[in-house]
């Protein structure tokens, strides 16, 4: 039987490995930290009681994934789906709310009703043509053409300055520059418009749900399908040379696969130069610095909405968020940054004890940043929720720099696996029809750092385990898999 090493169990490698013990071969995932998950993992970094994420927490993408729905995720998972996708609060107790329900959220928008729809509802009412585009490789015709040309006709409205001219009202400019912002990039700009319109469409088709009891969730499903199928996952083991690693023979069919930085590739004893170049010169960029918060009971927002919404954009108007994120990318940060926050526990009542609560809160940062972010972010959330620092019972920062000593492929605290522009999108790490596949034989990359980037969609886990299977000789579909 041939044998499949993966190294790293990120939701890549942990859908890679799925795949190919589910295809039949003699699989294990090596991890380097003593928990399983990557980016998956939920644990009690504050005080006993309090459950936090450690990095992803609220999951769009994973519920829309074509990998994740033939898995069955979503029957796998007990999943939370609010009514409110997210939320915005402006200052003088004001919030835009970006409701399941599309039609409501252009309600309360006013002038701007039409403004949001025309935008949004041609994508979010065709998610799966968006998705399809946005889930694979761009180097290739996309199955729904008419959505994918809305798409990128609404990427030049709201990432380019026309921007600026897209909504009346500060609300509506600011619920879109929230969901934008997602994307740790200069303001505006194309890449990171594709990513916050994808988040918005999906705000008003799946919506934003998130996995009762943590995304550590997420990562023991898929485990434990792996060990149903006869695979094996080891925690605790940290591969930095490929040349030590016995890994099997590609010439009898074994393979090797990646979930790591493509730096990894680096160590192989045979790469060529060309390739190593290549992977010298891929980008990493703009970082998260995070707090998780235990609280002593909910958060007290101005607005009584945002209480009811799981994930909070905090950050003010387009400009102030425009100016935060463009300050990042000058390699400094903002007085008032725009935070992403979530409190899972408006919902989950699994994640503290009872009457307390969580918040998890990141701000982006320049690369290997040593900041720590709690007193920026307590700020800018007693801006919107006075008395929050009273309930403040414990904390736990993790700045940009110490990122990477938790997951070794978030280089310098970049979470996303490298800069997440225009140019690496389509060259993610190598401008090639099969990013995934590297020129060492038997060896793939399954990483954000390959297409279709950074979101827990286990689809670039996936891509790298069909190619690896093409080129075995034994071409496989989700359906063939799955069934």
């Amino acid at each position: 039987m041939a044998r499949a090493t993966i190294i790293g169990s990120g939701p890549n490698g942990l859908a890679a490995a799925v795949a190919l013990a589910r295809a039949g071969y003699d699989l294990r995932v090596l991890e380097a930290a003593d928990t399983i998950g990557g980016g998956m993992r939920t644990q009690e970094s504050t005080l006993p009681g309090f459950r936090h994420d450690v990095c992803s927490a609220v999951h769009p993408a994973a519920v829309a994934s074509p990998f994740f729905q033939a898995f069955g995720l979503g029957e796998r998972v007990d999943w939370v789906h609010p009514e409110i996708s997210y939320a915005h609060p402006l200052d003088g107790g004001r919030a835009a709310i970006a409701w399941r329900d599309i039609d409501r959220t252009a309600a309360d928008l006013g002038v701007d009703a039409q403004a949001w729809l025309s935008r949004v509802r041609p994508l979010s009412s065709h998610i799966e043509g968006v998705v399809d585009f946005t889930n694979n490789q761009l180097l290739r015709v996309p199955r729904d053409p008419v959505t994918a040309a809305r798409y990128a006709i609404r990427m030049l409205d709201q990432g380019t300055p026309l921007a600026e001219r897209a909504f009346l009202t500060d609300a509506a400019a600011a619920l879109m520059s929230g969901v934008v912002a997602h994307a740790n990039s200069p303001q505006p700009t194309l890449a990171g418009a594709a990513a916050g319109l994808l988040l918005a469409a999906l705000a008003h088709a799946g919506g934003w749900p998130y996995p009762r009891g943590g995304t550590q969730r997420i990562a023991e499903a898929l485990v434990a399908d792996i060990e149903s199928h006869g695979g094996t996952v080891e925690a605790g083991v940290h591969v930095t040379d490929l040349r030590t690693l016995d890994w099997g023979d590609p010439a009898r069919g074994d393979l090797l696969l990646l979930n790591t930085s493509p730096r990894l590739a680096l160590t192989h004893r045979d790469v060529p130069s060309g390739y190593a170049r290549a992977i010298e010169g891929f980008r990493y960029g703009a970082a998260a610095a995070k707090v998780d918060f235990a609280l002593d009971g909910p958060i007290p927002w101005t607005n009584p909405l945002v209480r009811q919404s799981p994930t909070v954009h905090l950050g003010g108007t387009r400009a102030e968020i425009w100016a935060s994120e463009n300050a990042v990318a000058a390699g400094r940060v903002s007085d008032r940054p725009y935070v992403l926050a979530v409190q899972p526990s408006v919902f989950d009542d699994s994640r503290a004890p009872e009457g307390k609560a969580v918040l998890w809160a990141y701000i982006h940062v320049p690369n290997g940043s040593d900041l720590d972010p709690t007193e920026l972010i307590t700020a800018q959330v007693e801006r919107f929720a006075p008395g929050f620092r009273d309930l403040i019972l414990a904390h736990h920062a993790v700045p940009a720099s110490s990122r990477e000593a938790i997951n070794p492929a978030e280089i310098g605290g970049d979470i996303s696996g490298g800069v997440f522009d225009i140019r690496q999108a389509l060259r993610r790490p190598v401008l090639s029809p099969t990013p995934w596949r590297t020129p060492m034989r038997g060896v793939y990359l399954a990483s954000a750092s390959t297409p279709p980037g950074p979101a827990v969609n286990g689809m670039a886990g996936w891509h790298a385990a069909r190619t690896a299977l093409r080129d075995a000789g034994t071409p496989a579909t989700l359906g063939d898999l799955f069934g």
